[in-house]
């Protein structure tokens, strides 16, 4: 492990700077205890222009000061290079290209954009979760034509599945595979980013259906909850929970709640018998996951909150549990069609998307993958 010398300086470029997930990736990184926003990038209709101008900023704290003047650049590599790090809050119509273009300029790329999610060989990351997937990496940089030496991509998952898989994986951790779920999700306006869903569409109103929501959690459910597995000929590959299938059926809504996801997840257990829904209360609460262990400092001190109240959690009261970084669990009891049914609640727009990309950077570094 690699640890980060007191007053070092990290200098790290933002993505998609102007848009609601790059919003707050500058946010969270000002008060960062090494990471220094160096460059921002955004589209041409805001390059040239100082980020206070540029952006249309909708956080509840004030642009901070080191970057109001920053002047936004085009998401080009060459006007990055002295950034260890990138955070990518693009838009996934753009993030593809220009993800890739940076990882070939031997940059260390870190996405909220879904296009390098179903790649083979980039880690889909929920830092809580899965961070034992970066030893794809190095198979990663050796693929590209030529080889690199520092690039790559690690992409963080929808902010819905985050949700749902933090307590699957505790769960599995404590008492063995899980082989069945049922979700539904009611998801906050947030989650569409700015300006998002029309007032006359969601005032009132459940919508439900969100264009390729449950898909996303279905299948990248399987592939963070899997392992990474050794072929014959020595390659690395995500096994998508093969040794023990899992099947899951999400239905994602979208509700009039500005932020915070609210889930309810129903569970079998492959193992017999299940556990109690005290021994399961236990487990979410013990539950401590590597990047907690290590000293990430972006990382929630506890990882998942569980509530005895029978009416918790709630978006209002509980999204911003440790800064948005943590999960919220209550009404943990018996299904009497599966095994255990709870309720869920993650901040969609912090570990659900920003804080997962800070903490897998973290991560990155204590690895030693990402070398300062």
């Amino acid at each position: 492990m690699h640890g980060v010398p007191a007053g070092t300086k990290v200098y790290v470029g933002v993505l998609g700077a102007t848009g609601t997930v790059g919003q707050r990736f500058i946010a969270l990184l000002a008060g960062h205890p090494y990471f220094v926003v160096h460059a921002l990038g955004a589209s041409t209709r805001s390059t040239g222009k100082p980020y206070f101008q540029a952006v249309h900023w909708k956080q509840t704290d004030p642009i901070p000061n080191a970057v109001r003047e920053l002047v936004v650049q085009p998401c080009s590599p060459e006007h990055f290079l002295e950034c260890t790090v990138i955070f990518s809050g693009l838009d996934a119509d753009a993030a593809g290209d220009i993800e890739g273009a940076f990882r070939a300029a031997d940059l260390a790329v870190f996405s909220n954009a879904k296009s390098y999610r179903r790649d083979p060989h980039v880690p889909l990351v929920v830092p809580l979760v899965n961070t034992h997937h970066f030893s794809i990496i190095h198979q990663q940089r050796s693929l590209h034509s030529p080889p690199l030496k520092k690039g790559f991509i690690v992409t963080n998952a929808n902010c819905s599945t985050t949700g749902a898989v933090i307590p699957m994986a505790a769960l599995e951790r404590a008492f063995g595979p899980i082989e069945s779920a049922m979700i539904t999700t009611m998801q906050a306006i947030s989650g569409a980013g700015y300006p998002g869903v029309p007032s006359l569409d969601i005032f009132d109103n459940v919508v439900p259906y969100i264009s390729g929501e449950e898909e996303k959690m279905e299948w990248e459910t399987l592939k963070i909850l899997g392992g990474v597995a050794e072929r014959d000929d020595g390659a690395k590959h995500f096994d998508m929970h093969s040794r023990t299938p899992l099947r899951i059926s999400a239905s994602c809504t979208r509700v009039p709640v500005l932020e915070g996801h609210t889930e309810t997840i129903s569970l079998r257990f492959a193992h017999r018998p299940p556990p109690s829904p005290q021994q399961v209360r236990d487990a979410l609460s013990a539950f401590t996951p590597a990047v907690q262990a290590l000293g990430c400092p972006s990382a929630p001190r506890h990882a998942i909150h569980v509530h005895e109240e029978p009416d918790r959690p709630q978006p209002r009261l509980d999204r911003n549990y440790l800064a948005g970084a943590g999960v919220s669990v209550g009404r943990v009891r018996q299904c009497p069609v599966l095994d255990i049914k709870f309720v869920v609640l993650v901040n969609n727009v912090n570990i659900g998307a920003a804080t997962s990309s800070i903490i897998n950077a973290e991560m990155a570094i204590l690895k030693g993958i990402v070398e300062l």
